[in-house]
């Protein structure tokens, strides 16, 4: 569902973890940089719970850690409490400071593959007093210090609305074969006692469900709906409709179930989610120009006041289309051809082409690879620059393990980049590539469904003989006797951009903070 792709995205939450892709302390210090989302609470309503969440350029790992919230503005209007037992003291009124009883392990982004999500500080719940009245706002200032002088601070706006509980329509099911239009119920309901002033649509939708509609209150990334924001009202007790014409993505694979979500959201909770956005340079989704997408007999009023969800948990409605026929992938191994001297480093781009016609997707709130490849280095060669998202296997000294991303696409390539020292001239010294390989993890690591296993394997050949290289073989780069060199990432379509593509709304808005700051953007709201 939308909350698990956004589990994954924020980093919230905690998964089995790979011991071989565990983090390990950073040799100097790092910069870490918070993030705490805005609030929007309601009077008598349950506590709305936050998390303060840390982002670093690497792994990097804090201990003692305090956080410290100061609410002084929001006096005697809001109050903020621990949510899961951990020792708090309140030095003053207004002031919550909470030691984190365990260090934090953190991340810029979690390896690929790897089961582990990103960290943060553990939960709060915040809650509106019986003396706050709708139209109270002010800030929530969040500081963090860590051993060695770490620290860092946010300053979240928090604000009292309405509240109301918003509902989504039954969950429906279809089929459609690749490439094949259809068409899904997008039903919204108001399930408390005051009328809904405007809403929200945020979407979850697989890589494989595409529209061409472009309606001008909807959002777009390419061809995935993003969003839709509609200023119709809901009644208590009554509910809206309307339909979303949709289409399967000809390399979807088949046969296989293909599920989207939506989740309905107040306006205000909305803009809690995403105003960080504009902030830190986030580059927008495309609005529609096209016309309205509107809702059946569904006046249009302005909106009166802020207001929050104070029902979470049956706002989602969803879909799920069997994809029919059949559509499978092939993931071909890619090799390498190396020369050098005794004492060179050469550069061994390997790794694998998913040939199609299939994309091969296994987004999931785990964050597992869609395959693992092995990577066996040839006799005569060392290893002195690894990719992040390889590692030794256990038990052998010459064969790395790779994680791929979890979403590969039909007709791309995905390579990492090995930096081998040639320690010994040795004629026609072979290693080997081998995609869908096994791996001690919860997913068990290889495809088990290529249509094409004959090519999943490829030869990494150093000084080749005459007619000496193999098949599926491409050429390596040679750097003469120079340094060790860095890891690489596996290159294709990123996952971050194209991994959940409806949860891309939610990115800037509530996990990918320091991202998005740092690199421009590649994200979506």
């Amino acid at each position: 569902m939308l909350k698990h792709s956004l589990r994954w995205l924020t980093g919230l939450g905690a998964a089995g973890a790979l011991v071989a892709a565990s983090a390990t302390p950073a040799v100097a210090a790092v910069a870490v940089e918070p993030y705490f989302q805005d609030a929007t609470l309601a009077v008598g309503a349950t506590p709305t719970t936050r998390a303060l969440s840390l982002y670093a350029d690497e792994p990097t790992v804090l201990t003692d850690v305090s956080v410290r919230y100061d609410y002084r503005s929001l006096a005697n209007k809001i109050t903020i409490a621990p949510a899961n037992g951990q020792k708090c003291t309140a030095p003053e009124s207004g002031v919550l400071v909470c030691e984190e009883p365990d260090e934090i392990v953190l991340y810029e982004m979690a390896p690929v593959g790897s089961g582990i999500y990103g960290n943060g500080a553990k939960q709060v719940l915040i809650a509106a007093t019986d003396e706050a009245q709708v139209g109270d706002s002010g800030d929530v200032a969040v500081s963090f210090q860590a051993a060695s002088g770490r620290r860092g601070s946010y300053t979240s706006h928090v604000r009292v609305g309405e509240g109301v509980d918003l509902a989504g329509g039954p969950y429906t099911s279809l089929s459609a074969k690749p490439g094949g239009k259809f068409t899904v119920p997008l039903v919204v309901a108001n399930a408390g006692d005051r009328t809904v002033t405007g809403f929200v649509a945020v979407f979850d939708l697989p890589y494989s469900i595409r529209t061409k509609d472009r309606f001008s209150n909807c959002r777009y990334a390419d061809d995935h709906l993003v969003s839709c924001h509609f200023d119709e009202d809901i009644p208590v007790g009554t509910g809206l409709a309307t339909t979303l014409n949709l289409e399967l993505a000809k390399d979807t694979a088949a046969p296989t179930n293909q599920s989207g979500y939506a989740q309905f959201m107040t306006t205000a909770d909305f803009e809690d989610l995403t105003r960080v956005r504009a902030a830190v340079g986030a580059r927008a989704a495309t609005p529609g120009s096209g016309p309205k997408l509107t809702l059946a007999e569904a006046p249009s009023r302005v909106r009166q006041a802020d207001q929050t969800d104070v029902g979470p948990g049956n706002e989602y409605t969803g879909w799920t289309i069997k994809a029919t026929g059949t559509n499978g992938t092939d993931l071909a191994a890619i090799g390498a051809t190396l020369k050098g001297a005794a004492g060179a480093v050469v550069t061994a781009t390997v790794g694998f082409r998913n040939n199609g016609p299939a994309t091969l997707d296994r987004t999931n709130g785990d964050f597992e690879a869609a395959t693992h490849t092995d990577v066996e280095l040839p006799p005569g060669t060392t290893a002195v620059g690894v990719p992040d998202n390889c590692w030794l296997r256990q038990d052998t000294t010459r064969t790395y393990l790779c994680a791929s991303e979890m979403l590969l696409v039909a007709g791309q390539t995905y390579t990492v980049k090995f930096r081998l020292r040639i320690d010994k001239v040795i004629p026609n010294a072979r290693g080997a590539v081998r995609v869908n390989a096994p791996c001690e993890c919860p997913s068990g690591g290889a495809f088990k469904d290529d249509i094409k296993p004959a090519n999943d394997r490829a030869t990494i050949v150093v000084n080749a003989a005459q007619g000496g290289g193999g098949q599926g073989d491409d050429d390596g780069d040679g750097d003469g006797g120079g340094g060790g060199g860095g890891s690489l990432p596996i290159t294709g379509a990123p996952t971050t951009v194209i991994a959940g593509i409806g949860a891309l709304l939610l990115v800037t808005g509530a996990g990918c903070y320091l991202l998005a700051r740092r690199h421009g953007s590649r994200f979506t709201a």
